[in-house]
Protein backbone atom coordinates (compact mmCIF):
# COMPACT_ATOMS: atom_id res chain seq x y z
CA UNK A 1 0.00 0.00 0.00
CA UNK A 2 1.44 3.42 -0.92
CA UNK A 3 2.56 5.76 1.80
CA UNK A 4 0.25 8.75 1.35
CA UNK A 5 1.82 10.63 4.23
CA UNK A 6 5.26 11.02 2.67
CA UNK A 7 5.92 14.41 1.06
CA UNK A 8 9.03 13.08 -0.65
CA UNK A 9 8.60 12.01 -4.28
CA UNK A 10 9.01 8.32 -4.96
CA UNK A 11 11.35 7.34 -7.77
CA UNK A 12 9.86 8.33 -11.10
CA UNK A 13 10.16 5.83 -13.96
CA UNK A 14 10.81 8.69 -16.40
CA UNK A 15 14.36 9.54 -17.31
CA UNK A 16 15.43 13.19 -16.92
CA UNK A 17 15.18 15.21 -20.12
CA UNK A 18 17.56 17.81 -21.47
CA UNK A 19 16.59 21.27 -22.71
CA UNK A 20 16.23 20.29 -26.36
CA UNK A 21 14.04 17.29 -25.49
CA UNK A 22 11.73 19.40 -23.32
CA UNK A 23 11.47 22.12 -25.97
CA UNK A 24 10.79 19.49 -28.64
CA UNK A 25 8.07 17.91 -26.47
CA UNK A 26 6.43 21.32 -25.89
CA UNK A 27 6.59 22.15 -29.60
CA UNK A 28 5.37 18.74 -30.80
CA UNK A 29 2.51 18.69 -28.30
CA UNK A 30 1.41 22.19 -29.35
CA UNK A 31 1.65 21.20 -33.03
CA UNK A 32 -0.40 18.01 -32.51
CA UNK A 33 -3.09 19.87 -30.55
CA UNK A 34 -3.29 22.55 -33.26
CA UNK A 35 -3.44 19.84 -35.93
CA UNK A 36 -6.33 18.15 -34.10
CA UNK A 37 -8.07 21.52 -33.84
CA UNK A 38 -7.63 22.24 -37.57
CA UNK A 39 -8.73 18.74 -38.61
CA UNK A 40 -11.80 18.96 -36.37
CA UNK A 41 -12.60 22.37 -37.79
CA UNK A 42 -12.25 21.15 -41.40
CA UNK A 43 -14.09 17.84 -41.11
CA UNK A 44 -16.55 18.64 -38.36
CA UNK A 45 -17.47 22.13 -39.55
CA UNK A 46 -16.88 23.35 -35.99
CA UNK A 47 -15.29 26.73 -35.48
CA UNK A 48 -13.44 27.49 -32.26
CA UNK A 49 -14.48 30.25 -29.95
CA UNK A 50 -12.50 33.36 -30.78
CA UNK A 51 -10.57 35.95 -28.83
CA UNK A 52 -11.96 39.43 -28.29
CA UNK A 53 -9.30 41.87 -27.14
CA UNK A 54 -10.41 44.20 -24.37
CA UNK A 55 -8.24 45.82 -21.75
CA UNK A 56 -10.56 44.76 -18.96
CA UNK A 57 -10.52 41.08 -19.96
CA UNK A 58 -6.77 41.17 -20.53
CA UNK A 59 -6.46 42.41 -16.94
CA UNK A 60 -8.88 39.69 -15.79
CA UNK A 61 -6.68 37.06 -17.46
CA UNK A 62 -3.57 38.45 -15.75
CA UNK A 63 -5.36 38.49 -12.40
CA UNK A 64 -6.73 34.97 -12.85
CA UNK A 65 -3.28 33.67 -13.81
CA UNK A 66 -1.80 35.25 -10.69
CA UNK A 67 -4.61 33.80 -8.52
CA UNK A 68 -4.06 30.29 -9.94
CA UNK A 69 -0.32 30.61 -9.30
CA UNK A 70 -0.92 31.69 -5.69
CA UNK A 71 -3.42 28.84 -5.19
CA UNK A 72 -0.88 26.37 -6.63
CA UNK A 73 1.70 27.67 -4.17
CA UNK A 74 -0.76 27.23 -1.31
CA UNK A 75 -1.48 23.65 -2.34
CA UNK A 76 2.25 23.03 -2.67
CA UNK A 77 2.77 24.20 0.91
CA UNK A 78 -0.20 22.36 2.43
CA UNK A 79 -0.68 19.10 0.50
CA UNK A 80 2.34 16.74 0.65
CA UNK A 81 1.14 14.52 -2.21
CA UNK A 82 0.62 17.52 -4.46
CA UNK A 83 4.07 18.83 -3.49
CA UNK A 84 5.66 15.47 -4.40
CA UNK A 85 3.86 15.14 -7.74
CA UNK A 86 4.49 18.78 -8.66
CA UNK A 87 8.17 18.39 -7.84
CA UNK A 88 8.40 15.38 -10.17
CA UNK A 89 6.59 17.21 -12.99
CA UNK A 90 8.42 20.51 -12.73
CA UNK A 91 11.81 18.86 -12.30
CA UNK A 92 11.11 16.98 -15.53
CA UNK A 93 9.72 19.92 -17.53
CA UNK A 94 11.08 23.19 -16.10
CA UNK A 95 14.47 22.43 -14.56
CA UNK A 96 16.26 21.80 -17.90
CA UNK A 97 14.92 25.00 -19.50
CA UNK A 98 16.72 28.32 -19.85
CA UNK A 99 14.95 31.43 -18.57
CA UNK A 100 14.04 32.55 -22.11
CA UNK A 101 12.34 29.19 -22.71
CA UNK A 102 9.67 30.09 -20.16
CA UNK A 103 8.17 32.40 -22.79
CA UNK A 104 7.55 29.37 -25.01
CA UNK A 105 6.34 27.37 -22.01
CA UNK A 106 3.66 30.02 -21.62
CA UNK A 107 2.82 30.76 -25.25
CA UNK A 108 2.70 27.34 -26.92
CA UNK A 109 0.61 25.41 -24.37
CA UNK A 110 -1.42 28.51 -23.51
CA UNK A 111 -2.56 28.92 -27.10
CA UNK A 112 -2.81 25.32 -28.33
CA UNK A 113 -4.40 23.82 -25.21
CA UNK A 114 -6.94 26.60 -24.82
CA UNK A 115 -7.85 26.49 -28.50
CA UNK A 116 -8.59 22.75 -28.30
CA UNK A 117 -9.87 22.13 -24.76
CA UNK A 118 -11.90 25.30 -24.41
CA UNK A 119 -12.22 26.78 -27.90
CA UNK A 120 -13.19 23.67 -29.87
CA UNK A 121 -14.73 21.40 -27.24
CA UNK A 122 -17.02 24.07 -25.79
CA UNK A 123 -17.92 25.35 -29.26
CA UNK A 124 -18.79 21.84 -30.48
CA UNK A 125 -20.61 20.47 -27.45
CA UNK A 126 -21.91 23.53 -25.62
CA UNK A 127 -21.36 25.06 -22.23
CA UNK A 128 -23.17 22.50 -20.06
CA UNK A 129 -21.64 21.16 -16.86
CA UNK A 130 -20.99 17.72 -18.36
CA UNK A 131 -18.93 19.21 -21.19
CA UNK A 132 -17.06 21.55 -18.84
CA UNK A 133 -16.16 18.68 -16.51
CA UNK A 134 -15.17 16.29 -19.32
CA UNK A 135 -12.94 18.84 -21.06
CA UNK A 136 -11.34 19.72 -17.72
CA UNK A 137 -10.70 16.06 -16.91
CA UNK A 138 -9.05 15.53 -20.33
CA UNK A 139 -6.96 18.65 -19.72
CA UNK A 140 -5.80 17.16 -16.40
CA UNK A 141 -4.88 13.86 -18.10
CA UNK A 142 -2.69 15.74 -20.58
CA UNK A 143 -0.60 16.98 -17.63
CA UNK A 144 0.21 13.52 -16.27
CA UNK A 145 3.59 12.05 -17.16
CA UNK A 146 3.01 9.11 -14.79
CA UNK A 147 0.20 7.91 -12.51
CA UNK A 148 2.33 8.83 -9.49
CA UNK A 149 1.46 12.41 -10.34
CA UNK A 150 -2.29 12.03 -9.86
CA UNK A 151 -2.50 15.02 -7.45
CA UNK A 152 -0.94 17.25 -10.12
CA UNK A 153 -3.45 15.89 -12.64
CA UNK A 154 -6.33 16.57 -10.23
CA UNK A 155 -5.17 20.18 -9.77
CA UNK A 156 -4.72 20.60 -13.54
CA UNK A 157 -8.33 19.41 -13.96
CA UNK A 158 -9.50 21.99 -11.42
CA UNK A 159 -7.53 24.69 -13.24
CA UNK A 160 -9.08 23.49 -16.51
CA UNK A 161 -12.54 23.93 -15.00
CA UNK A 162 -11.65 27.44 -13.78
CA UNK A 163 -10.42 28.34 -17.27
CA UNK A 164 -13.57 26.84 -18.83
CA UNK A 165 -15.73 28.91 -16.48
CA UNK A 166 -13.87 32.04 -17.60
CA UNK A 167 -14.89 31.16 -21.17
CA UNK A 168 -18.52 30.69 -20.11
CA UNK A 169 -18.36 34.04 -18.32
CA UNK A 170 -16.87 36.00 -21.24
CA UNK A 171 -18.00 34.01 -24.28
CA UNK A 172 -14.48 33.86 -25.75
CA UNK A 173 -10.92 32.69 -24.99
CA UNK A 174 -8.90 35.78 -24.03
CA UNK A 175 -9.13 35.43 -20.23
CA UNK A 176 -8.38 31.68 -20.38
CA UNK A 177 -5.44 32.06 -22.79
CA UNK A 178 -3.83 34.90 -20.82
CA UNK A 179 -4.39 33.16 -17.46
CA UNK A 180 -2.88 29.93 -18.82
CA UNK A 181 0.18 31.73 -20.18
CA UNK A 182 0.70 33.73 -17.00
CA UNK A 183 0.35 30.65 -14.79
CA UNK A 184 2.86 28.64 -16.84
CA UNK A 185 5.41 31.45 -16.97
CA UNK A 186 5.06 32.50 -13.31
CA UNK A 187 5.07 28.99 -11.86
CA UNK A 188 7.93 28.01 -14.18
CA UNK A 189 9.88 31.13 -13.19
CA UNK A 190 9.33 30.50 -9.48
CA UNK A 191 10.47 26.92 -9.94
CA UNK A 192 13.64 27.92 -11.79
CA UNK A 193 14.43 30.56 -9.17
CA UNK A 194 13.92 28.05 -6.37
CA UNK A 195 16.11 25.48 -8.14
CA UNK A 196 18.91 28.03 -8.61
CA UNK A 197 18.73 28.98 -4.92
CA UNK A 198 19.26 25.31 -4.01
CA UNK A 199 22.43 25.03 -6.12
Amino acid sequence: MPDFESPEPSPDPLEPLDRSQVMAAIGITAFVLLLITKAWQAWGQVYPLGIRWTVWELGAGLGLGLAITVASGGLYALWPQYRASTTLYLDLVVKPLAWIDLVWLGLLPGLSEELLFRGMVLSAFGLGWGVLLLSSFCFGLLHLSSWQQWPYGVWASVVGLILALSVVWTGHLLVAVVAHMVTNMLWGGLWKWRYQQDL
